[in-house]
C-alpha cells in the first residue's frame, strides 16, 4: 500500500511539475499551512514534506504514523531535530540543487553594487537622461570587481562556488570558518574580525545555528572598510537588520545585498525599507535560489529522498520510482553544512 505524502507549503516549489513526487504515494498538497494546522494535515501521514512549515517536537507526538520528513530546502532550522531523532523519524534535506544560482545572485549584487545598476537604470527610465545635456553621467561613482577582496564566511558548496567565480573576476579569496574547523583549502583562512578588515566584498553563506545567529551586528560592521559591501544570501538572522541599516545610513559600509531576512514576508517596518539612500541596498524576496532549473532539481532531490527512505525500510519496490539511481545515489542528498 503506498504511504500518504502531504506538502504543507507547496507554494515555495512556484507551480513546479510535482510528478515525480505525486506518483510515490496518495499524495495531499497545501498551498500553505499555519503552525495550528499542521497536526490535523499531517494526521494520516507516513511522509511530510516541508520547506518553511515548523515541525516541532509537540507536532511529532501527536503525530504517530509520521516516518519521513522531507525539507524542500537545505537550512533543517524549521525542523526539531532531536525530538525527530528520538522517534526514529528520518529527516532528510535537499542539497546542491541552488549552489549555481546563489552564486550568481551573490556575484550578481556584488556587480549591481559596484556599479550602481539600480541608480543608474532608474536615470535613464525616470526620462532624467533624456532631458540631460551631456550623453554620460557621473552621479555616483563606478567600481571594478576584478582585484578586490573577497571574503566568504561559510565556505560550503555555494561559499566555494562564489570563491570559484569571484577567482574568475580575478579577486583574492580568504574565508572565515563559522565552525571553528580548520582544514586544508584552496584559500586563506581567517577569524571573522580578519576577515571583515580584510574584504572589500563580504558574503554570507553559512547556516543559521546557535554560533552564527547575530554574527553580523554593530560592532562587526565597523570592522568593514567604509568602501565595502556585505552581501547575505543565506539566512537572515545572521545579520542584524537594524545595525545594517544604521551603518548605511551612516556610511559604516558603502552597501549591501540582501535577499534573506529575520522575518519573512519581511515587515513594513523593516528599517532596510527606509534607508536615507535607498541605492545602497540590492534587495530580493529570499528568491537568490529561485530558478526555474534550481526548482526543477529540488523536485527531483525530494523525490529521491523519497525513494532512499523505501529502499532503506525494504518497501515494496512497486512504490519506487526510478530506483536504480536513487540506489545509487543513497545517502547523497544528506545535508553539507558550510563551516
Amino acid at each position: 500500500m503506498k504511504p500518504t505524502i502531504v506538502f504543507l507549503d507547496v507554494f515555495s516549489l512556484g507551480g513546479a511539475d510535482l510528478s515525480r513526487i505525486t506518483r510515490l504515494g496518495k499524495y495531499i498538497e497545501y498551498q500553505t499551512t499555519k503552525p495550528e494546522e499542521v497536526v490535523e494535515r499531517c494526521k494520516d501521514a507516513e511522509i511530510v514534506i516541508t520547506n518553511k512549515v515548523r515541525i516541532s517536537a509537540a507536532d511529532m507526538a501527536a503525530l504517530p504514523r509520521l516516518r519521513l520528513i522531507c525539507v524542500a530546502a537545505t537550512g533543517m532550522n524549521n525542523i526539531d531535530l532531536p525530538a525527530a531523532a528520538e522517534r526514529g523519524i528520518v529527516v532528510r534535506n535537499a542539497v546542491g540543487y541552488s549552489t549555481e544560482t546563489v552564486a550568481e545572485t551573490t556575484i550578481g549584487d556584488a556587480i549591481a553594487l559596484l556599479r550602481q545598476v539600480a541608480y543608474y537604470d532608474n536615470f535613464v527610465k525616470s526620462g532624467a537622461y533624456a532631458a540631460s545635456p551631456r550623453w554620460i553621467n557621473f552621479d555616483r561613482k563606478l567600481y571594478s570587481l576584478s582585484g578586490k577582496n573577497w571574503g566568504i564566511i561559510g565556505l560550503g558548496n555555494i561559499g566555494r562556488r562564489v570563491a570559484h567565480l569571484a577567482e574568475a573576476f580575478d579577486c583574492n579569496i580568504a574565508y572565515t570558518s563559522t565552525s571553528g574547523v580548520k582544514r586544508e583549502e584552496h584559500y586563506e583562512q581567517m577569524t571573522l574580525n580578519e576577515l571583515l578588515a580584510w574584504a572589500d566584498i563580504i558574503s554570507v553563506h553559512c547556516p543559521l545555528s546557535e554560533q552564527t545567529r547575530g554574527l553580523i551586528g554593530a560592532e562587526e560592521l565597523k570592522q568593514m572598510k567604509p568602501t565595502a559591501i556585505l552581501i547575505n544570501v543565506a539566512r537572515g538572522g545572521i545579520i542584524d537588520e537594524q545595525a545594517l541599516a544604521e551603518a548605511l545610513n551612516e556610511g559604516v559600509i558603502a552597501g549591501a545585498g540582501i535577499d534573506t531576512y529575520s522575518i519573512e514576508p519581511m515587515k513594513a517596518d523593516n528599517p532596510l525599507l527606509s534607508l536615507k539612500d535607498p541605492y545602497k541596498l540590492i534587495a530580493s524576496p529570499h528568491n537568490a535560489w529561485a530558478a526555474t532549473e534550481a526548482i526543477d532539481k529540488l523536485v527531483g532531490c525530494i523525490a529521491d529522498n523519497i525513494n532512499h527512505w523505501f529502499i532503506e525500510e525494504g518497501l515494496n519496490g512497486s512504490v519506487i520510482a526510478n530506483s536504480a539511481e536513487a540506489a545509487k545515489q543513497v545517502g547523497d542528498s544528506h545535508t553539507t553544512l558550510a563551516r
